[in-house]
């Protein structure tokens, strides 16, 4: 059992977005890791079947022309704007940063691919959120950008509403854009663990989480990996200083919690296992998925078994 079986939504800091420049289960799942994470394939929707899918996931967000007179359009309104010394990624944040331009923004296929997989159509509800994906394109574009998505699932997009690419649109309610090295250097670092391995242990981390098998952040327990991957720092201290202690980190198991009733609440086990002694600490932090924003309900703790 658990050691705390607190009901009370921790006030630990969580990592906000914005300053980092970021249903229950029917069976208990678990993520093991091998070469990279891989999830079992008993994945449930994010809601029941009678409410809506939500979705958290982290990814790429990539602008596409859905059709050729689109694309026209755009390249007339490149030639108005003086691109000089200016790469195509820069020209294309350029014209439509511009407001005489802000029609070409409505007109465009916001793509959203998960590890390079196109993987979710995005429509914003609120016009004004348009700025949001007009940002996510960035003039100098990384390997290490990172865009989270929050919303809700939609249909299949017919083949005309973007160039013939058939996945399920999202209706977007918020978005967060930011590199890694910025979300690291936003984590509270212990002072006994040197920055340049603190620094490594949670590039590692993340980028694990993000690797996983099939993490479209649709289901409930992607949706509380990668809310605790951009908001909450303590699985980045909890994994370095399992590092400095000459651990690997083994497994990540997402669970039913036993506090799980009217409210949808998981468990999120990391195990770690000490490579000289194979002995196996585990902590864990329990995430409520109950809606579209996933929140904190206990910060991390260890873990024991039954």
């Amino acid at each position: 059992m658990e050691k705390n079986n607190t009901n009370e939504p921790s006030r630990e800091k969580d990592l906000s977005a914005s300053a980092t420049p970021l249903s229950t289960f029917d069976k208990e799942t678990k993520i093991v890791p091998a070469q990279e994470i891989q999830v079992a394939p008993s994945a449930t929707p994010s809601s029941s079947t009678q409410g809506p899918t939500f979705v958290y996931a982290l990814g790429r967000i990539e602008p596409r022309f859905p059709h050729q007179a689109i694309e026209k359009e755009y390249f007339q309104a490149a030639g108005r704007v003086d691109a000089s010394g200016l790469t195509d990624r820069q020209t294309l944040y350029t014209v439509l940063s511009k407001p005489e331009n802000r029609y070409l923004a409505r007109q465009l296929c916001w793509l959203f691919t998960i590890e390079g997989v196109e993987t979710y159509i995005l429509q914003v509800r609120d016009p004004t959120d348009l700025s949001l994906l007009i940002g996510a394109v960035r003039s100098a574009p990384r390997l290490t950008d990172v865009d989270v998505i929050i919303g809700v699932l939609g249909q299949i997009a017919p083949p005309e509403m973007c160039n013939g690419i058939t996945v399920p649109i999202v209706a977007l309610d918020q978005l967060y854009s930011f590199d890694i090295e910025s979300l690291i250097k936003s984590i509270p670092r212990p002072e006994k663990i040197e920055v340049k391995h603190f620094a490594t242990a949670a590039e590692e981390l993340f980028l694990r989480i993000m690797q996983v098998a099939d993490n479209s952040g649709a289901t409930d327990q992607y949706r509380a990996l990668n809310y605790l991957a951009v908001r909450y720092p303590a699985i980045y201290v909890t994994a370095a200083e399992a590092y400095a202690r000459n651990s690997a980190l083994t497994s990540v198991d997402v669970l039913t919690s036993s506090l799980a009733g009217v409210r949808n609440i998981v468990d999120v086990v990391f195990s770690f296992t000490n490579r000289q002694t194979d002995v196996i600490e585990k902590y864990f932090t329990r995430v409520d998925v109950s809606e579209e924003f996933p929140f904190l309900v206990t910060k991390m703790s260890p873990y024991f078994d039954h």
